[in-house]
C-alpha cells in the first residue's frame, strides 16, 4: 500500500539507509534542507516507526591559549625540573630564586610549576631550596604527551589526565549530543511498497489567513508525543538570585543599600581604615591599580589632614601611629576596590551624602577585586556582603546576634567565631560554616567593632560595627557547591546553573 508523507519526512525517509546510521546535519545537508525542519521529520519517522533514532555524545578537546604557550615552551613543572637538574639539584638543594631565571618562568608560572613539581614527583622544595629526583623521565610527562596529542588532533584515553588539564586550564571540552537515525524494517518495507510526497501544508501563514486559502489545504499532522528540539531559556544566575535575597533581608533587617564606585582612591580603600602605606596588603600582589586615570582628582582636604594625622600620630592622649612614611600621592592612587569597605568609609564619613544622626544601618552587595591565586573558593573577582551599624554601646554580642539572625534566614545555623587581627577593627573575629557535601569550615567573613583611629578621622563620636561577608561562600554552603568557579567564572557549569533548584 503506498504511503503518503510530508515532503520533508518524505525526503528523509529515502535518504537514509538501513545498515548507515546517519545524523541530521548530515541528512539535512543531503535533502539540502533546514536542520530544524530534518529534526522534525526524523522525530515524526520515528513515531511512525519507520526510523530508529539514537543518541550519541562527542566530546571535541582543544587547546587553550595557555595550553598553545606551554605545548610551544614546555609545561612550567617540567622546566623547573630540567632546570634543576642542570644546576645539580639531583645531588644538592638548589635555591629556588636561581631557578627561576634558568627555567624561564615568570609572574603566575613561578607558583604554577611549584604546585605541580612535587604533585608529579619531579622532587620537592624546602625553605627557599629545590631538590629534584633523579632518574624521573620529564620527557615522558603524561600531561605535556596529551597537550601534543590534542593539538594533533588525535585521542587521549587517559580521561583523568584531561581532566587535569581542563581544571588548569589548558584544553576546553565540549560536549554534544549527536542523533544518528537509521532506516527500520518496517522503514524499508514502506519504501519498497511506494511512498508519496502529501500535498500538505506544515505552517499556517498571515497571507493564508488573509486571502482565505487556509479553507482549501490539507495540514500536516503532527505527533505531540515526539521528541522535540531542547531549548534553554533565559534565567536568573543563581548568583543574583542569591545577592537580591540578601538584599531583601537585609532590608527586611532595617538596613539601607550603599552604592558607590568600582574604582576608588587608596584612601577610601586602605588610608580611611588605618591600614599603614607599607602593608604588605597595599601591594600589587594583592590589589589592581590604574594606569590611566593613575589618581582621584578630589579629596577632602579636612579629612585627608586627620587621617594622615591618624596614621602618623595617632589618635587621642595614648594613641601612637605607625612611624612609617605616610604620602598623599600614594593615597590618591586608584585601584579596582578590594573591598567595599570603601564605601562605608565614604557614607560613615559624611562624604557620599551628608552627616549621618545614629542609629543607622547600612549595607552594600557588590563587586571588588583581589588579586589572588585561582582555588575552589578564590577568584579575582567576586561578590562581598558589607555592612556595618553606627549606635550607641555596641559589642561584640551584637554583632555576633546580627550574623546569628541573618544567617539562619538561609538555614545556616551552626555559626563559629574565631578571634582575628585586623588594622581597622578592634575586637575582630572572622566567621565559619560548615559545608553541608563536605564537612569542611569554610571561612564566610570577617567582622569586629571600627577601632578609634578609623572613626575619629571620620567625626563618628558612636561605636560602629562592621562585616565583608562573601556572598560566594554563602552560595556554597546554601547549595553544596564544592568549587565556586563551577557557579562563576569562564569554567562554570552552565548545565548546572541550568538545572539546579533555587532555595527559598
Amino acid at each position: 500500500m503506498t504511503r503518503t508523507l510530508p515532503d520533508a519526512e518524505y525526503a528523509v525517509l529515502n535518504t537514509a539507509h538501513a545498515d548507515e546510521a546517519q545524523s541530521i546535519d548530515h541528512l539535512a545537508a543531503a535533502t539540502d534542507r533546514d536542520p530544524a525542519a530534518v529534526r522534525r521529520a526524523v522525530f515524526a519517522l520515528e513515531g511512525e516507526g519507520l526510523l530508529a533514532v539514537e543518541e550519541r555524545v562527542d566530546v571535541d578537546v582543544s587547546l587553550t591559549d595557555e595550553g598553545e604557550t606551554y605545548l610551544a615552551e614546555g609545561l612550567p613543572e617540567v622546566r623547573l625540573y630540567e632546570a634543576a637538574l642542570d644546576a645539580g639539584a639531583g645531588e644538592e638543594p638548589v635555591n629556588l630564586g636561581q631557578l627561576i631565571g634558568a627555567a624561564g618562568l615568570e609572574g603566575p608560572e613561578v607558583d604554577i610549576a611549584l604546585a605541580n613539581f612535587a604533585r608529579k614527583g619531579y622532587g620537592h622544595v624546602d625553605s627557599g631550596a629545590v631538590a629534584a629526583e633523579r632518574g624521573v623521565d620529564a620527557d615522558a610527562d603524561e600531561e605535556a604527551a596529551a597537550l601534543a596529542a590534542v593539538d594533533a588532533g588525535d585521542s587521549v584515553d587517559d580521561e583523568s589526565v584531561l581532566d587535569q588539564l581542563e581544571r588548569r586550564g589548558l584544553v576546553d571540552r565540549e560536549e554534544t549530543t549527536v542523533r544518528l537515525a537509521t532506516l527500520t524494517d518496517e522503514g524499508v518495507t514502506a519504501l519498497m511498497e511506494g511512498v508519496e510526497v502529501a500535498e500538505t501544508v506544515s505552517q499556517l501563514t498571515p497571507e493564508m489567513l488573509t486571502s482565505g486559502e487556509w479553507r482549501d489545504v490539507e495540514f500536516t499532522e503532527y505527533n505531540v508525543e515526539a521528541d522535540a528540539e531542547h531549548l534553554d531559556g533565559g534565567k536568573k544566575h543563581i548568583l543574583r538570585q542569591t545577592a537580591n535575597r540578601v538584599k531583601d533581608v537585609l532590608v527586611g533587617m532595617g538596613f539601607k543599600e550603599m552604592e558607590g564606585p568600582h574604582v576608588d582612591a587608596q584612601f577610601w580603600i586602605n588610608d580611611c581604615l588605618f591600614m599603614p602605606q607599607d602593608h604588605p596588603a597595599r601591594t600589587h600582589w594583592d590589589q589592581f591599580a590604574l594606569e590611566n586615570p593613575g589618581e582621584i582628582g578630589d579629596l577632602p582636604a579636612d579629612l585627608v589632614e586627620r587621617v594622615k594625622s591618624a596614621h602618623l600620630d595617632g589618635v587621642g592622649e595614648d594613641g601612637d601611629g605607625y612611624h612609617s612614611p605616610w604620602d598623599e600621592d600614594v593615597a590618591r592612587g586608584l585601584d579596582l576596590r578590594g573591598h567595599t569597605t570603601s564605601l562605608s568609609m565614604r557614607f560613615l564619613s559624611g562624604y557620599q551624602q551628608g552627616d549621618l544622626e545614629p542609629p543607622e544601618r547600612y549595607f552594600s552587595v557588590e563587586k571588588v577585586y583581589r588579586n589572588d591565586t585561582l582555588d575552589p573558593t578564590h577568584l579575582l573577582e567576586f561578590f562581598q556582603i558589607e555592612g556595618w551599624v553606627m549606635a550607641e554601646d555596641l559589642s561584640v554580642r551584637d554583632l555576633m546576634g546580627t550574623f546569628t539572625e541573618f544567617y539562619e534566614q538561609f538555614g545556616i545555623t551552626d555559626l563559629e567565631f574565631k578571634p582575628h587581627y585586623n588594622p581597622y577593627t578592634e575586637p575582630s573575629f572572622e566567621l565559619f560554616g560548615t559545608h553541608p557535601e563536605t564537612g569542611e569550615i569554610v571561612e564566610v567573613g570577617n567582622s569586629g567593632i571600627f577601632r578609634d583611629e578609623v572613626l575619629d578621622p571620620l567625626g563618628v563620636e558612636v561605636d560602629v560595627m562592621a562585616w565583608g561577608l562573601s556572598l560566594e561562600r554563602l552560595l556554597m554552603l546554601m547549595y553544596g557547591f564544592e568549587d565556586i568557579r563551577d557557579v562563576h567564572g569562564t569554567l562554570c557549569d552552565l548545565d548546572l546553573l541550568r538545572n539546579v533548584e533555587v532555595v527559598h
